[in-house]
């Protein structure tokens, strides 16, 4: 087992890790978490506008009649998230070259909004289309935001910078210092979309088209599943590694959700973070609320049975490290292939679910602490049978585990007793 752990740390977990860590993909995903209040709250949103009760109930009735207006804050929050994104992606990029941080921001916005193109209405004048703000402009938004801090770097590196007096407020001397990149920027950007006429968005669409389509099928799901399980039996935060490279998809699953939902539309992605988290990650990595239910009603020992009242609560608001690291999974062979196998099912069986229209698919970020019944009902906007698929989950985890809980629970309780046997002695 040692030699297996150094030869995966050294050959694989390690490499990866440092991808994780890549400074362009940190800030790609530090970005797309600054944006996660706006998502969250704009989801609720949608909540209200199609409230989960029967179209007949009055409730149901005024938010179909009002509709509009209820959808407003969304479309300024949710709907618009590459726009926030962009300017989380460029402030934590500068930060991590030491530049400055707003500066970074504003000039990844500019970069990012001259790939749109003002259209003209009769009576209103210049308008921006939204469309492309949202989830479907997310690609763009990350690379728009990279090449503008990327400029602003070239041009401190190289001193391309208007020079202030000392005497000059700091915010003064930072906005002449930014004035060089910012004109680069917008006249490289307005050279690609105005004046050669480009479409970026559409040139984007088509050259990621194969891996949207490859992240929401049944292999693209399972595969970033058995990623963030292996990692994590070795003690390797699994979510953060592959959710660096995975989250911008999953958030362009999301958004696409809600905004087929807002528009009246089929849902057309099964496969959104919320997905894995509702469904999948029950009681967190590994779905181990099964074990911790095995751990409370079948345990033997005395330190089982305590771990188990002691991880119950953090276990139903998807806390496992208790689990992880206290019975332990980690580095655990027995336990290790539950740990595995278990999400591998509960992910197929909720993805044929979902295909089948059993159950809808999810398409609102709701707090990933809720209990997944709970979380799973509002992700699908108050779909009853998300809880008996999460519940049908929970099931399916129990009774996979606790064969090879009752193999490690043998073996706890048996070195209990030995050590009891010697203290007396």
């Amino acid at each position: 087992m040692d030699q297996l752990v150094q030869f995966l740390d050294k050959y694989f977990s390690g490499p990866v890790a440092r991808l994780a860590e890549q400074r362009h993909l940190r800030a790609i995903r530090d970005g797309v978490i600054s944006a996660l209040p706006f998502i969250i709250v704009g989801s609720f949103f949608l909540i209200i506008a199609f409230p989960p009760v029967p179209a007949e109930w009055a409730l149901a009735k005024w938010a179909k009649a009002h509709v509009a207006d209820i959808l407003i804050p969304y479309r300024l929050t949710m709907y618009i998230m590459s726009l926030y994104i962009a300017y989380g992606i460029g402030h934590n990029l500068a930060k991590s070259y030491n530049l400055d941080p707003l500066a970074g921001a504003q000039i990844a916005i500019v970069s990012y909004l001259l790939t749109i193109l003002p259209k003209v209405v009769d009576d209103v004048g210049f308008v921006l289309p939204m469309t492309n703000l949202g989830g479907h402009g997310l690609f763009v938004a990350m690379l728009s935001s990279i090449f503008a801090v990327e400029v602003l770097r070239f041009c401190k590196r190289k001193k391309w910078t208007i020079k202030m007096p000392e005497q000059v407020p700091p915010s003064l001397m930072r906005s002449f210092e930014a004035l060089i990149p910012v004109a680069l920027v917008v006249v490289v950007m307005t050279l690609i979309t105005v004046v050669l006429g480009i479409d970026v968005h559409s040139l984007i669409d088509k050259l990621v088209s194969p891996l949207v389509t490859a992240g929401d099928t049944l292999p693209g799901i399972l595969i970033p599943v058995f990623l963030i399980t292996f990692f994590w039996s070795f003690g390797i935060h699994g979510v953060s590694i592959v959710g660096t490279v995975a989250r911008p998809l999953w958030e362009v699953y999301l958004a696409k959700n809600a905004e087929a939902v807002a528009a009246g539309q089929p849902i057309p992605h099964v496969a959104p973070e919320t997905f894995y988290q509702w469904f999948i990650w029950i009681g967190g990595s590994g779905a181990t609320l099964g074990l911790v239910i095995c751990m409370l009603f079948f345990a033997k020992s005395q330190y089982t049975k305590t771990l188990g009242k002691t991880a119950l609560a953090p276990g139903i608001f998807n806390i496992n490290e208790p689990v992880i690291f206290g019975m332990p999974i980690v580095l655990n062979p027995t336990l290790i292939i539950p740990f595995v196998v278990t999400p591998l099912v509960t992910a197929t069986l909720s993805y044929i679910a979902t295909v089948l229209g059993f159950v809808n698919p999810t398409y609102i970020m709701v707090p990933w602490t809720l209990p997944a019944p709970i979380g799973a009902y509002l992700a699908t906007g108050g779909d009853w049978r998300a809880i008996i698929l999460v519940l049908i989950n929970i099931a399916i985890s129990f009774f996979i585990y606790f064969p090879f809980f009752k193999v490690h629970e043998q073996k706890m309780a048996e070195q209990e007793k030995a050590e009891g046997e010697v203290f007396l002695q």
